[in-house]
């Protein structure tokens, strides 16, 4: 007999490499089948693995979504194999992910702190691009017709986010949610500049309330809210900032949701007009926080296929210990989060 499904509108950060996280979780869902996702939200990272999880469906159900993620990261790897952001031999010997300690990351870094995207890559060559295109079947993606998918990006002009929705994708405007501007040119779509999704949607929520009848949010977070100490070098400094900056519009998005279910508890709201949203959250701080920020540029493949392992590892416990209040309540206390510290 086939197991019952039950939907739920999945959101999922970017994060460079730990979108490999990602994958993970998402293999386990699909693996697991017991839920359905009528929309889901993605930016860069998240944006990547959505596409990838549309073209997949299509092509062949929860087996074709498993197999289509699983073939790009590992096409990724392959991309990076001859790249000299790679670990030094010491950390490769300790069994340590991070690239504090790399001289090809370090001269990156000073590279695109001293000459913007139009001087390093004036031909703006993309391999990321190419190999997208030669991994997605995008004509197929734009005909999903059983997930609604959105995909965040940042209008360089406005400030603004734009949401690409799925009857529109090209390979442009995922790169476009991929765009980290001191890295690459700002992607052009329709004569409008466009920069990487997360500072203004990392991922987007708002969409899923007026496109989708589902009530439940599963967040597949990515970049740690909280983490403890100060920063003191200047490389620490600008990483916890990059992390804050990329949180930002999630924590705008989830206050909101809380607001308007608070309303609605109180009799403020009527719930006829307005929907009691129940939020839900995978996440694995304690595995993720260690590796430390430089390794989202890792893409060994034995580094993804770690990863991987972590998210499918954290969905596998957040299945046994969350599932069954899917469809009644949030498993994440809003009202906790932003009455702390």
């Amino acid at each position: 007999m086939p197991k019952k499904s039950t939907p739920v509108n999945l959101a999922l950060q970017g994060g460079g490499s730990h979108g490999a996280f990602t994958w993970g979780v998402l293999d386990k869902l699909l693996e697991d089948g017991r839920l359905t996702f009528p929309g889901i939200s993605g930016t860069s990272a998240g944006a990547i693995n959505t596409i990838l999880y549309a073209d997949g469906m299509m092509n062949g159900g929860p087996d074709g979504a498993r197999e289509a993620l699983h073939n790009f990261w590992y096409k990724l790897s392959l991309a990076g194999h001859w790249s000299p952001i790679k670990r030094n031999p010491i950390d490769k010997f300790l069994g340590k992910w991070s690239l504090n300690k790399s001289p090809g990351f370090h001269f990156h870094n000073v590279l695109t702190q001293a000459f913007s995207p139009y001087q390093l890559n004036p031909l703006n060559l993309n391999p990321l691009k190419l190999l997208l295109e030669t991994s997605v079947d995008f004509e197929r993606v734009r005909g999903c017709n059983m997930t609604k998918l959105f995909i965040s990006a940042t209008n360089v002009e406005t400030g603004r986010v734009k949401i690409f929705e799925h009857s529109e994708l090209t390979a442009d405007m995922i790169i476009a949610s991929c765009c980290l501007p001191m890295v690459f040119q700002a992607v052009e779509i329709d004569g409008i500049p466009y920069w990487d999704g997360g500072y203004m949607g990392n991922p987007s929520l708002f969409p899923f309330f007026e496109s989708t009848d589902c009530a439940d949010i599963v967040v597949i977070q990515i970049n740690p809210i909280e983490r403890k100490g100060t920063p003191r070098t200047t490389q620490e400094i600008s990483d916890r900032l990059n992390e804050i900056g990329f949180n930002s519009s999630l924590l705008k998005d989830l206050r909101s949701v809380e607001f308007v279910s608070r309303l609605i508890k109180r009799g403020v709201l009527s719930d006829k007009e307005y929907r009691d949203n129940h939020v839900h959250i995978i996440e694995n701080q304690n595995e993720l926080i260690p590796l430390g920020v430089s390794s989202k540029m890792n893409v060994e493949w034995k580094f993804l296929q770690h990863l991987r392992d972590i998210g499918r590892d954290t969905a596998e416990g957040w299945l046994e210990k969350n599932f069954k209040h899917i469809g009644k309540k949030s498993t994440v206390n809003l009202t906790e989060m932003f009455n702390g510290p």
